[in-house]
């Protein structure tokens, strides 16, 4: 089974999310900043990162060069979901390692594009 981390400080995203990932056929954990996702991927690397920008502690765009950094760290796919969404963002995000982007709200159809775009979901799913 494919495994997710969601990365909020919103318990209501997070929740939303775990369910769509979950009904996608995730194993899902969860992280409510940057540096607890870091601890988690530092025990062990998901496939896939679902990852807040604006976050206490550490925020998303702070979280994934450490991420990357690790060893196998450029291997969990990254899709940042976020309120910001001006083009420079979304250009800082894909430069410091993001696979993908998608705004906030989001549903399960925005999700499961990108999980197929990603490759981490058949198409008839």
């Amino acid at each position: 089974m494919k495994t997710a981390l969601i990365v909020d400080d919103s318990r209501v995203v997070r929740k939303v999310a775990r369910k769509i990932l979950e009904g996608n056929g995730f194993a899902c954990d969860e992280a409510e900043d940057g540096q607890q996702a870091l601890t988690a991927c530092q025990k062990k690397l998901p496939d896939l990162i679902l990852l807040d920008w604006n976050m206490p502690v550490m925020t998303g765009i702070e979280f994934l060069p450490k991420l990357r950094e690790l060893p196998e760290g450029g291997t969990p796919c990254v899709i940042f979901c976020t309120t910001e969404n001006d083009m420079s963002h979304i250009q800082q995000a894909i430069g410091a390692g993001a696979n993908e982007y998608i705004m906030k709200p989001f549903d399960n159809d925005i999700i499961q594009g990108k999980l197929v775009q990603l490759g981490l979901l058949d198409e008839q799913a």
